[in-house]
């Protein structure tokens, strides 16, 4: 066996064999800690999740017994990658649209749902492995070349956030490269593996055949890679292949385990003797299980295999089932222009008027909302949902032809909102509220008046009617108190508002609600930040960097509130690691310049600042501080220039008062004084009333004077008010020359 490196530390381990006998062999036979689990990954056994429920099957019921807390707070983790697990474990955080039923399932999870599962299951696996306190443990994941995107994205998580020496990792793959898939993926596992593990690549002959290959490779669900038992089972005749097929998902479904039939029951069916049936009956039902937990990578190939058992003629509702469950994954995975052939398909097959309804729907809202900025189209995306409306109108049974108007409406008040007519987009949704509260049951169709009543919330936020939006987030919050983004988005109100407190409790109530997610934790800091507790926000930006080390806006503020710390080391280390990952960000180039020109290394300090500035040449802070950089120099007409380019940017009065003792040093008294009354009206702040009554003494007003020099020697006299000692003591000494003369 060979590697990549030697290393004494522990390490993540990537072991590679085209032999998948041989993988198994090496992996048994490495130098790790005690194995907690060996896994397999292969998702032909049961789709989404196939290495992290086989995990979380061994360890919950332990789990249960050492920390049932953290069961509790990661039960929605567990309890979507494990669905068997439900019967030991409650759901404590059930929402509208978990509990949905299909016909009125409106709203989906986001693609990043599945990445937030990743961290709590990260976080959950930590607490087990310290709640064991027994040593270090080994985990196996075999065939990770052969998961879920879900399996994936979960080891390129473990493998960069998983302490080695707590839990040993060992990965393996066949001997070919790992690629990602076509569609975009949160954490790629490529750049994990070479990133975070000590690669071996094991060499060894295949193993000898075991007795009747081909039926063996029917028992073990089509995992096998090894060739020559796929030949094998290929050779096989058509008709005993298939009867080995019905046998074996007939042995699996009297399991009653539901992870089953998103894998290996599933694949059984489609190759069994009734593809068309129980092939596509099977797949549909995955493929609606996937649709509802947000496993959109799955959708797709679910979506895939589906079509190619059925053609429109065959069944055209299954035909669009499949169909149109693909279009709305491509959509929600970034890739939004795989869908649009799909529609366009759709439409010329079919003449039912549901179809085209649904497909006009989702055109509209690839043009108004997927679609790269280049691509966009709202005029378009109104000519589809118009016909969406259209359509919707002719249902012929009242509460049906409500929902489905009510719905499209709720699209067409989204283009509303993107072509900038929110006032548009608010009649709209208030008349499709009143419509269903007209024609339903109070009962019915919660989940979408629910969300009908959020997205007027984010409407009144857009044009400033924030009164209007906490009504409306508190009335969605009291339907749906586990939806997670409700109480985000509301806190972001509130700290809009400067209602510091209740943005914290609300910001606080999310990440207690929601698998871990960096924006909580970011918004939870600028919160902790504006209310002093700037050691929590530090801690809090620092959790936002284990979970999305390239946020590169935790690295400036993190670096920012380290200063104000004293931690200058710690500060410059975030500037470096952030530039590291964004050379060409302007904030972190301020930063870096004020660093330099704290250090009098004024050279580098002009050199940063300027190169923010050529990324950004509207960005006032740059100009500011490249203007003070000069003023320190006593280079003036620099000085002067640069603070005057980043007063056209900024109204900000520290970059005013700037400008004015700038001019004041120039013997531009008058221009001075112009700024330094705007700045003293607009704050009375007694550093620019000690520096106007300076001007005016230069002026010649001295009596004028007066008045800031009282208020400068009374602010120096209390501490709260912050007038730096010296200061206080001048403006005395100013006012004693004064009242001498």
């Amino acid at each position: 066996m060979t590697g990549t490196s030697t290393a004494s530390t522990p390490q993540h381990l990537w072991l590679r064999s085209a032999d998948p006998a041989g993988r198994r062999t090496a992996a048994s036979a490495l130098a790790v800690p005690a194995v907690l689990a060996e896994v397999s990954a292969h998702r032909r056994l049961r789709g989404p999740y196939t290495a992290a429920g086989n995990l979380l099957r061994e360890i919950v019921p332990d789990a249960l017994v050492r920390c049932p807390d953290s069961v509790a707070r990661h039960d929605v983790e567990i309890l979507s990658i494990s669905p068997e697990l439900r019967a030991i474990v409650p759901a404590g955080r059930e929402t509208l649209t978990s509990l949905a039923v299909p016909a009125e399932r409106t709203r989906f999870y986001s693609r990043l749902r599945t990445l937030r599962i990743a961290h709590g299951l990260t976080e959950f696996l930590t607490d087990y492995l310290k709640a064991l306190g027994d040593g270090p443990r080994t985990l196996v994941v075999q065939d990770l070349h052969h998961g879920d995107p879900t399996d994936r994205e979960l080891i390129a998580v473990l493998l960069r956030r998983m302490d080695p020496a707590l839990l040993t990792l060992v990965v393996t793959t066949g001997a070919e490269e790992v690629t990602e898939p076509d569609t975009p993926v949160a954490a790629p596992l490529s750049e994990a593996l070479e990133a975070y593990c000590r690669r071996l690549d094991h060499d060894a002959e295949p193993a000898p055949l075991s007795p009747e290959p081909a039926r063996r490779f029917v028992e073990e669900d089509g995992t096998s890679d090894d060739p020559r038992v796929l030949a094998a089972y290929r050779s096989l005749p058509p008709e005993e292949r298939a009867l080995l097929h019905d046998t074996r998902r007939q042995v699996l479904e009297l399991r009653g385990e539901p992870s089953l039939a998103l894998g290996a029951v599933a694949w059984h069916a489609e190759h069994g003797s009734d593809p068309a049936g129980a092939g596509r009956k099977a797949l549909a039902h995955a493929l609606n299980y996937c649709m509802d937990m947000g496993f959109y990578h799955a959708v797709v190939d679910y979506g895939i295999r589906g079509r190619a058992l059925t053609g429109f003629a065959d069944d055209p509702d299954a035909w669009w089932v499949f169909s149109t469950k693909m279009t709305t994954s491509y959509a929600a995975l970034g890739v939004p222009e795989q869908a649009l052939p799909i529609y366009a398909e759709a439409r010329a097959a079919s003449d039912s008027p549901s179809i085209h309804m649904q497909a006009a729907y989702a055109t509209a809202m690839l043009y108004t909302r997927h679609l790269d900025e280049d691509h966009r189209d709202h005029v378009l995306a109104r000519g589809w949902i118009n016909q969406a409306i259209a359509f919707a109108r002719l249902h012929g049974a009242p509460k049906e032809r409500a929902m489905q108007t009510a719905f499209n409406r709720n699209g067409l008040a989204l283009i509303e909102v993107h072509d900038k007519r929110p006032l548009e987009a608010l009649k709209l949704l208030d008349e499709s509220m009143a419509l269903l509260d007209e024609t339903l049951d109070p009962d019915e169709q919660g989940l979408h008046r629910s969300v009908l009543r959020y997205n007027r919330a984010q409407v009144y936020n857009s044009v400033g009617r924030y009164e209007e939006a906490l009504a409306d987030y508190a009335a969605v919050i009291e339907l749906d108190p586990n939806y997670a983004e409700y109480w985000f988005d509301r806190g972001m109100i509130r700290r809009k508002a400067d209602q510091l407190d209740l943005a914290l409790a609300d910001f606080e109530q999310a990440i207690k609600l929601s698998p871990p997610f960096p924006e909580a934790y970011y918004n939870r800091a600028d919160v902790r930040a504006a209310l002093g507790d700037l050691a929590g926000a530090v801690a809090d930006f620092g959790y936002v960097l284990e979970l999305e080390p390239k946020f590169t806006d935790a690295y400036v503020n993190r670096a920012s509130l380290l200063c104000e710390l004293g931690d200058q080391a710690g500060a410059w280390r975030d500037v470096e690691a952030g530039l590291r990952i964004e050379p060409k960000n302007t904030q972190l180039l301020c930063l870096k310049g004020q660093f330099h020109a704290a250090e009098e290394d004024f050279e580098a300090a002009e050199l940063a600042l300027s190169a923010a500035l050529e990324g950004d040449p509207a960005n006032a802070e740059a100009w500011a501080l490249r203007g003070g950089l000069a003023h320190q120099r006593g280079e003036l007409a620099q000085a002067l220039a640069d603070l005057e380019r980043a007063r056209t940017h900024s109204t900000d009065p520290g970059i005013a008062f700037n400008l004015a003792v700038a001019r004041h040093d120039s013997g531009q008294l008058p221009e001075a004084l112009d700024l330094l009354d705007e700045v003293v009206e607009g704050t009375g702040d007694v550093d620019a009333r000690l520096r106007r009554a300076q001007v005016l003494i230069a002026l010649g007003r001295g009596d004028d004077a007066r008045a800031d020099l009282r208020a400068c020697v009374e602010a120096g006299q209390d501490p709260e008010l912050g007038l730096d000692p010296d200061l206080a003591t001048e403006a005395a000494a100013l006012l004693a020359t004064l009242t001498a003369h």
